[in-house]
């Protein structure tokens, strides 16, 4: 991963030892979807201070705001690729997990056991369909609640990419971590993508007994679901399982 020498260096202060810190750490990374995630962040956020040091005068507050990084998504490249696997079947029971949060603590589909759930399974942090993905359901997370249902994302990014991405998103609901053994939830639910080292977009809506009411893969990946298909199911729970 390339570092970078420029704005930085008149910037001797936090922004120059985390950029020390990255380079120092980067060859630790395993070669894989998630370094070339974090590799491609890691450009942009250099790219920001590149345009800032060339297009903004000097100032104690020269450099990318938080605004910049939260629209960081707007200029990453598209995901795209066709889906690769079908979802498991409604009315199958849903395979039970246990998932470290953001903050590190292990989180069980079990857990929720006795109200409807809602696994959202995306590609990546940070990417342009992941973030809006899950800003609507953050914009939309009262009328999940009106509907005592939960949301629960899953990826196989770190729990300390989930941190930042849901701390520069204002995402309030679980994002787990499927990142060791890597995928291992995504195969369970049949929507692991080999070649690509990351999941589909796909969501499956749970209910309190822990069955499969709702599968669906996204045909594309930067497809997001039809947010309104999805309540209608939901509204639908009480009635009996299609066989």
């Amino acid at each position: 991963m390339e570092t970078f020498a420029g704005p930085l260096n008149a910037q001797p202060t936090r922004m120059q030892q985390l950029e020390q810190d990255f380079a120092q750490l980067a060859h630790q990374i395993p070669d894989g979807a998630e370094k070339r995630a974090l590799s491609l962040l890691h450009g942009m956020v250099q790219e920001l201070w590149r345009n800032a040091g060339s297009s903004i005068p000097a100032s104690p507050r020269t450099g990318p705001t938080i605004e910049d990084i939260i629209d960081l998504h707007q200029h990453a490249p598209a995901m795209e690729g066709e889906a690769l696997n079908d979802p498991l079947k409604v009315g199958t029971k849903a395979p039970d997990f246990t998932l470290p949060d953001a903050n590190g603590h292990p989180v069980s589909l079990s857990d929720y056991r006795g109200k409807p759930v809602v696994l959202v399974f995306y590609p990546l942090d940070w990417s342009p369909g992941c973030s809006r993905q899950l800003d609507l359901y953050q914009q939309e997370l009262d009328a999940f609640r009106e509907r005592n249902t939960e949301l629960i994302g899953l990826s196989v990014d770190s729990i300390y990419s989930h941190g930042a991405w849901a701390a520069v998103r204002g995402i309030t609901f679980p994002l787990l971590a499927d990142f060791h053994p890597k995928g291992e939830v995504a195969r369970r639910y049949n929507v692991w993508r080999e070649p690509d080292g990351f999941s589909e977009r796909a969501l499956y809506l749970v209910d309190a007994d822990s069955i499969i009411r709702y599968a669906h893969v996204s045909p594309k990946l930067h497809h997001v679901p039809d947010i309104y298909e999805l309540f209608d199911v939901i509204d639908g729970l009480g009635q009996p399982v299609a066989a």
